[in-house]
């Protein structure tokens, strides 16, 4: 597949002498949804926080677009210049402030004078809403967070992606404790980003949610990537009874 946006080699981590990841090798594609998988403690949520810059990356390379990316300092705002964008599965919402606000937290537009301009803000957060479809109390841009429903934060969550043109977008859990209704939302807001050719990385329990929109698979076990399927190579069924195996051949 073109287009590689996200590329890691040889990654490493260790926490103390727990050696958390061993030598990662994987590649991110641009309008690719990859789903990562496996057990809590495989490593996947160590995995995100490493190309987020939530963590130091030990060891390894990360490249972005074909560009090597140096890692001795790499934090959370370096990958979000680097069009970097992670929606946690507990949020990161101002509770009590309006939703234009949220979506321009800590990254104001400003004016010629260098001012911020509010008034550009509450126009592109009003289109944002009305791309993403929001209605009732979610299509208000001045309500406050508070009043949104779970499918709603995280469909304004991804829509900062949006709104900051990220090239990578990394889902932790997006659709855990949300109604079926909900749950809905929030795949038909990862598919926008598919079709937007946003790389999607995105990590989930649910195999419900993983077959519906993603394109590959990867298995993680005990630090290690351990197997990885295609969607176009099998039925949702064979790849439960496939991913079983591979952890247990890991085992």
């Amino acid at each position: 597949m073109a287009d590689r946006v996200l590329e890691l080699t040889g990654l490493n981590k260790w926490f103390g002498q727990v050696h958390a990841l061993k030598d990662i090798n994987f590649s991110l594609h641009r309008g690719e949804v990859c789903a990562l998988l496996g057990d809590n403690g495989a490593g996947k949520s160590t995995l995100i926080k490493l190309i987020a810059g939530a963590e130091q990356i030990e060891s390894g390379q990360l490249m972005i677009s074909g560009e090597k990316v140096p890692t001795h300092h790499y934090t959370v705002r370096h990958a979000r210049q680097l069009g970097i964008e992670t929606v946690y599965q507990s949020g990161s919402l101002g509770e009590q402030q309006s939703v234009w606000r949220n979506l321009f937290l800590g990254r104001h537009l400003r004016n010629r004078l260098g001012f911020i301009d509010h008034k550009e803000e509450r126009r592109q957060a009003a289109l944002l809403l009305k791309k993403l479809d929001f209605r009732g109390v979610g299509a208000n841009i001045d309500a406050p967070v508070s009043l949104l429903s779970g499918g709603e934060r995280q469909g304004l969550a991804i829509g900062r992606a949006m709104l900051f043109d990220a090239r990578v977008v990394i889902l932790d859990e997006p659709t855990t404790a949300l109604s079926l209704g909900e749950v809905e939302k929030v795949l038909c807001f990862i598919e926008t980003l598919k079709s937007q050719g946003r790389a999607c990385l995105l990590i989930t329990h649910n195999m419900n949610d993983a077959y519906r929109v993603a394109d590959r698979f990867v298995v993680m076990d005990r630090g290690s990537m351990v197997a990885e399927y295609r969607k176009s190579e099998m039925t949702q069924s064979s790849l439960q009874l496939a991913l079983l195996d591979a952890v247990r051949q890991g085992a």
